[in-house]
């Protein structure tokens, strides 16, 4: 990687908030442009949504074969949310593997996938669920996802460059607490949980590209965004409403930054360490990023000058304190 470009950008924000709308301005800019005034390298992309993609179908799947769901009761929160957790360490497991360019062959994806839900479940305290199921079970249920699981895992492989040279690696994620939570929230839910379920080694090397919208505004446009012919879509599905309600209904990021120790970072104490990553902000509202969902060669160029400014206004903020 290089010294004149962000290593990784936590790149949060509320559901439907713009953050796949800036990924899509920024891939239209230009390589050089974007290391030479953002200080952000070609782009290497994780992202938890998959994940959390992945543990519905398995629900579904199971209540087509008359069986209790084990992540979701329905279309609401988890059952246990500390699988907020979960999730954050299957993306430190990706950080790894793709650091190490590391190919695993498997004979089954989904098995394969199985097993790393429950290694990851198990370091954030919760106890095992695949493994329990009657072998059959379990068996059956890997048929009916096989498919899914090996592009999943196949997608992962083929984002595996020559090199980290000149790379920046995005972790796109949201997070959030329950309508009326009062602050800050408690644990599992929020950033200042997930933070501290990073690694060391994403946690020494972030800084916080952050996207600032109401939940107001969130739940607007997720409900605006929705194609329910691709519900599988990192961009075009719809976060649950009860989810909007009870993960997303406040956002705790405001508060992580006002009351953190150092001014313009984010204040995570874990590994017998502090760490304080920077952070800029991208204030979206009222909505500047929608128009980005069009073709680039329709874009209105005074619109396209705005989100640069705004950007670069994040990123600079993120800069100034980066590797100090």
């Amino acid at each position: 990687m290089s010294n004149n470009l962000f290593d990784v950008v936590l790149l949060f924000a509320l559901p439907a908030s713009g953050k796949s709308e800036v990924r899509r301005y920024m891939a239209n800019i230009g390589a050089e442009r974007l290391s030479k005034e953002f200080h952000i390298g070609d782009n290497l992309q994780l992202d938890d949504f998959p994940y959390v993609f992945m543990m519905r179908r398995i629900d579904e799947e199971l209540m087509a074969m008359g069986l209790d769901r084990i992540y979701y009761p329905g279309e609401d929160s988890f059952i246990d949310g500390r699988d907020w957790g979960t999730l954050t360490t299957l993306l430190n497991e990706d950080y790894y593997d793709l650091i190490n360019r590391n190919v695993v062959e498997c004979d089954s994806a989904a098995q394969y996938l199985f097993q790393r839900f429950e290694n990851a479940a198990i370091k954030v305290g919760i106890n095992p669920r695949l493994t329990y199921l009657d072998e059959d079970v379990r068996k059956k249920l890997a048929e009916k996802l096989e498919d899914e699981c090996r592009k999943l895992l196949d997608e992962k492989h083929a984002q595996y460059p020559e090199t980290m040279e000149n790379k920046t690696i995005i972790v796109e994620m949201a997070r959030g607490g329950a309508e009326g939570a009062s602050l800050p929230l408690d644990d599992p839910f929020g950033y200042q949980y997930t933070l501290r379920h990073f690694c060391p080694e994403i946690l020494q090397k972030a800084a916080i590209l952050y996207i600032e919208v109401t939940p107001e505004e969130s739940k607007r446009k997720n409900r605006e965004r929705f194609d329910p012919t691709n519900p599988g879509d990192s961009v075009a599905h719809m976060t649950p409403e009860l989810v909007m309600i009870h993960d997303y209904g406040c956002d705790d990021m405001p508060y992580l930054r006002s009351h953190s120790e150092k001014p313009d970072t984010i204040t995570v104490k874990q590994y017998d360490k502090t760490y304080y990553i920077p952070i800029g902000t991208f204030n979206n509202m009222p909505d500047r990023t929608t128009f980005l969902r069009d073709f680039p060669e329709k874009w209105d160029p005074e619109l396209v000058k705005q989100i640069e400014a705004l950007v670069r206004n994040a990123t600079d903020k993120m800069w100034e304190n980066y590797k100090k």
